[in-house]
């Protein structure tokens, strides 16, 4: 087993002195673990249509804390490759990422996150700071600038309510560039195919005194708009009872929407839209 000696116990380099970097560490001992090992020879380009992609997910801060929602649809060119898929998770207490681009690469690159974080606490006894958390998945994405130029890009969302703000803690939006790039955005921001059309949603929607409920709304009709105009991006599937994934992070710490709270959500947009094809207008 990969890790341990003959006898079964944990090898010597569970035992070395190293990195608060669990990736560090992985790569040094196990690198072929790392989700940014190529996974095809090198100057081959993949087909867009031979990997399920993730599409769009947005956020948006409010005046409890910062929330984070996703579609639930993976296609794979014309066709639809998964209907309920989750884009949104848990980084840690007061972190969450979710992500566009291929689903494969980017279900291990959250899980390495995770790790990655909590590896750091542990070796460290302190929690890194959002700033830091920021850098370190920008340094995660740029270990995949390689993959990401034969056509399997990564492009995670990152947000968390940052304890150490001057003034009190409030939420924080991170987006991110296939190479890498990190920027800090500001009130909303989206990534993935349907993004164009959730941001201008949400640039109408948006007020920085929003309750939770009242960002939900704004959030979903975001992804309505942006499955309204890409056929990528997965609206309400209120047949089949599949939802948006919506979560939010507050002073007390990540929590996601219950499926019984979203799913009402969903259909009073789907309701709202009844009457208005196009959605709301801007709040005067």
């Amino acid at each position: 087993m990969q890790g341990y000696d003959s006898a079964g116990l944990p090898s010597a380099a569970f035992f070395t002195p190293g990195t608060s970097s669990f990736t560090e560490f992985l790569a040094a001992h196990r690198p072929r673990l790392l989700p940014t090992a190529p996974p095809v020879p090198p100057g081959v380009r993949v087909g867009p249509d031979r990997f399920p992609h993730g599409t769009t997910v947005l956020a948006l801060t409010y005046r409890d804390g910062v929330l984070i929602a996703g579609d639930r649809r993976a296609t794979m060119g014309n066709l639809i490759a998964q209907r309920d898929l989750e884009k949104v998770h848990p980084a840690d207490d007061h972190t969450a990422v979710a992500f566009a681009g291929t689903v494969g690469l980017a279900l291990d690159m959250v899980r390495l996150y995770q790790v990655e974080l909590t590896h750091f606490e542990k070796i460290e006894g302190v929690p890194m700071t959002l700033a830091a958390k920021a850098a370190r998945l920008a340094a995660m994405i740029r270990q995949n600038l390689a993959q990401a130029m034969q056509g399997l890009a990564v492009v995670p969302l990152l947000v968390g309510y940052d304890l150490t703000a001057p003034g009190g803690g409030h939420g924080r939006i991170f987006g991110y560039d296939a190479a890498g790039g990190l920027y800090e955005k500001r009130h909303f921001h989206a990534e993935g195919s349907g993004s164009p059309y959730a941001r201008g949603a949400l640039k109408k929607l948006y007020r920085p005194d929003l309750t939770r409920r009242e960002a939900a709304l704004a959030a979903l009709q975001g992804l309505y708009d942006a499955a309204d105009d890409d056929s990528a991006t997965g609206g309400p599937d209120l047949n089949r009872r599949i939802f948006p994934v919506v979560s939010v992070i507050t002073e007390d710490g990540f929590e996601r929407l219950p499926e019984t709270e979203t799913e009402e959500l969903s259909r009073e947009t789907v309701r709202q839209r009844a009457g208005r094809p196009d959605g709301p207008h801007a709040a005067p």
